[in-house]
């Protein structure tokens, strides 16, 4: 088909008028936020590349366990929070090139075949009925002209927010990594927890049957023996309030790696946590790294060229377009003498009246453009915010495991003075029962502030949008 004579002044009027094409949005000057030198709250950090869609890798790694290796890819795999914000990008990216299409000529062919008879009786007929066949092929172009770049500043928008979504599954990921990551030390620290009390209900068994034989023995009163069974109840009234706990935190960690909980089991497994070394970016880096401030940022430039979109609808809108083809009555369709070629109409529509509709958009979207700005300063302080509450508890919480372990040594050694006392006949079994109490909750202390710890430093990672 030869639509040459009818496509290259269409082309030269589309180069020409794009061109001479404006855009209407104003200038994007995002709010300008200064970043402290360093933080506050530990000395010492480290650099870090700051690019908020560079790999985080498999930063769950640096404690060292396969379990909690094992969970982390299951959930990259099979958690339905993530699956739907990856729907959601490809959503966002499919916007974004429907957007752009509107950049392209709209192009289209068609064809016809069709046999017909006209009336002897029309108007202006000389008398006779005629019956003709009519063949008809070609094709048309239709293009609109971004002389005041609505067009493009949709599609700067769609990309924008694409973008933005892209970053909201980046942030996803990195939020579903933690919150696998806190719960399983969680289900660690109950682990602890539940060894302990086994233990504490052993030895207090033992002290109760202890108590028993003293009194049987005319030594001990019934108030020791009651003492030391009130001791033992509550320990093991302990034992089920935690087993409840970690089924419950088993159950959490199932619904994040995508598993029914009825048939998702994790073997108890107690002992040491190891807070690993977390380096951490600067201020200034964070901004770049955070997947979340990087979202906010992109929806607060999508804003502001939309404000270019509803400024447009005031200038008015210019269409071009060209058809050509061939058109017959008998078999030689596709001959020179069947073809034809249009170039145009080139139309313009302008809204004169709108009982103000146009304004209020423009300033719907320079009030949805403040308030992307304010989220996004929000989002900013916030990050700032958990990195330092991080931060701080990392550091502190180190202090007082440091302290909670001296405390726990030395009731471990008050618990056992006090029962040697006992036995010996030196003291009541008061003594022995605030011994024992203090001893199991110096530990279990312990054990808490360990757990804290390591969700601290989870906490750190996810604060800064993943290690540095």
């Amino acid at each position: 088909m030869r639509l040459r004579p009818a496509v290259a002044p269409l082309v030269a009027a589309m180069t020409s008028l794009a061109l001479a094409a404006c855009s209407s949005a104003p200038a994007y000057n995002p709010p300008k936020i200064a970043a402290p030198a360093r933080f506050k709250e530990v000395a010492g950090w480290t650099e870090a590349a700051p690019h908020d869609d560079a790999p985080r890798g498999d930063w769950w790694s640096v404690y060292q366990d396969p379990a909690l290796d094992a969970l982390e890819q299951q959930a990259l795999t099979a958690s339905p929070t993530l699956a739907a914000a990856l729907a959601r990008y490809d959503q966002a990216r499919a916007a974004a090139r429907e957007s752009e299409a509107a950049l392209y000529p709209t192009v289209g062919i068609e064809g016809a075949a069709a046999r017909a008879r006209v009336s002897r009786n029309r108007p202006l007929t000389n008398g006779s009925a005629v019956t003709y066949d009519n063949y008809v092929g070609g094709g048309g172009v239709d293009y609109e002209i971004d002389l005041w770049g609505r067009v493009r500043a949709s599609v700067a928008a769609g990309k924008a927010d694409a973008q933005a979504s892209q970053a909201d599954l980046a942030s996803a990921r990195l939020s579903l990594q933690a919150a696998v990551a806190d719960a399983y030390f969680r289900l660690r620290g109950l682990d602890a927890q539940a060894s302990l009390l086994a233990s504490s209900v052993d030895a207090f068994g033992r002290a109760y049957d202890l108590t028993q034989r003293r009194h049987g023995g005319g030594i001990a009163s019934g108030i020791d023996v009651n003492r030391a069974a009130t001791v033992l109840g509550n320990a093991r009234a302990l034992v089920s309030a935690i087993a409840s706990q970690r089924a419950a935190t088993e159950h959490e960690l199932a619904a994040l790696t995508g598993a029914v909980a009825s048939q998702f089991a994790l073997s108890p497994a107690p002992g040491d946590m190891i807070v690993p070394a977390i380096p951490a970016a600067t201020p200034s880096q964070l901004l770049e790294r955070r997947p979340d401030i990087a979202a906010a940022e992109r929806r607060m430039f999508a804003a502001n060229v939309r404000i270019g979109v509803a400024r447009a609808a005031f200038y008015p809108s210019l269409n071009l377009g060209a058809a050509g083809g061939w058109q017959s009555t008998g078999a030689a369709l596709l001959s020179a003498p069947s073809t034809f070629w249009a170039l145009g109409p080139l139309s313009a529509a302008l809204t004169l009246f709108d009982g103000g509709k146009r304004k209020a958009q423009v300033r719907l979207s320079h009030a949805q453009y403040e308030e992307e700005a304010a989220n996004y300063r929000e989002t900013v302080l916030a990050a700032f915010r958990q990195v330092e509450d991080a931060a701080a508890s990392i550091r502190h919480l180190a202090q007082q495991a440091e302290a909670q372990q001296d405390a726990a040594r030395a009731a471990e050694r008050t618990s056992d003075i006090a029962l040697s006392r006992y036995r010996d006949g030196a003291s009541d079994y008061l003594e022995v029962v605030t011994a024992q109490t203090d001893a199991l909750t110096a530990q279990r202390s312990l054990i808490s502030v360990q757990t804290q710890r390591m969700q601290a430093s989870i906490a750190l990672v996810k604060a800064m949008g993943g290690p540095a």
